[in-house]
């Protein structure tokens, strides 16, 4: 075994995903109606349903990071969700505290797929044998580059847990406005809103076409929420310009459901060069 790989399940890869590339994923924590889930507990759908009961998020406790690094002989490199977002990375600083194992913790200041990619990177890193270093270095430079633009279908989840203004969301609403948002390097930035579930679509193709590198290789996660169609769909759109070294559709997970609500559409990307 060599340097260990874990990251927290805002990045959108699924169980058998993880495990085939080596990677460790440790839950964070949904509260619906009083009750608590590990993130991947509770379907998407419930969570819709029952979102007037209440929801709230949380990170993981720090002694689910402890726990997932005891036998990494060869050191870990902890990948976490933007600092500034969650408590995640406050919680995998005090768990690796309590750890022995020399553990590098990297604030990647980003979520999603653009988080999953930087974790996908260093995997195959740490598999070819590379050392703590190197593993870490690569999940630095993956996380520098990876992009991840996503468009809302919808602001009534925002409007209903009191983070839009209810006069300005119902106006929004009317309109058909879809809200464009990128996150990168720890900052969620708003971009000019699309009018129509089409157009912000070609807007998030527009935005990958314009990063194209010439000669690079593409690393490219389609993400959704409740819309795998829709993810599909933009990932072919992908495919049709570029083939990708990596392509995968994911779902975005229970904690960025609980803040934006079904619909959510995305897409994350990095270009390897050399």
């Amino acid at each position: 075994m060599g340097v260990r790989v874990i990251t927290d399940s805002t990045a959108a890869l699924d169980a058998a995903t993880a495990a085939e590339n080596g990677i460790i994923i440790v839950p964070t924590v949904v509260t619906l109606g009083g009750v608590s889930y590990r993130d991947g507990e509770l379907p998407l759908q419930e969570l819709v349903e029952r979102f007037d009961e209440g929801v709230s998020t949380a990170g993981p406790p720090p002694g689910a990071f402890a726990a997932v690094l005891d036998g990494a002989q060869h050191g870990a490199v902890i990948l976490t969700v933007a600092s500034g977002l969650s408590s995640v990375h406050r919680a995998a600083s005090v768990g690796a505290g309590e750890s022995s194992v020399d553990v590098r913790l990297v604030d990647t200041g980003t979520s999603a797929g653009a988080l999953a990619l930087v974790a996908l990177h260093a995997a195959k890193v740490a598999a070819s044998g590379a050392s703590l270093d190197a593993v870490e270095a690569a999940a630095r430079e993956v996380a520098d580059e990876a992009r991840l633009y996503g468009a809302l279908k919808t602001l009534e989840y925002l409007i209903r847990g009191g983070r839009v203004n209810g006069i300005v969301g119902g106006l929004a609403h009317r309109l058909g406005v879809q809200p464009l948002f990128e996150l990168r390097r720890g900052r969620i930035g708003r971009l000019r809103p699309a009018f129509s579930r089409r157009g912000a679509l070609n807007r998030l193709i527009k935005l990958w076409r314009k990063s194209r590198v010439d000669g690079a290789r593409l690393h490219v996660i389609a993400l959704h929420a409740m819309a795998r169609e829709e993810a599909e769909s933009l990932l072919e759109r992908v495919r049709a310009e570029v083939e990708p070294e990596t392509a995968l559709v994911a779902e975005f997970g229970a904690v960025m459901v609980a803040h934006t609500g079904p619909g959510l559409i995305g897409l994350s990307w990095w270009w390897e060069e050399g």
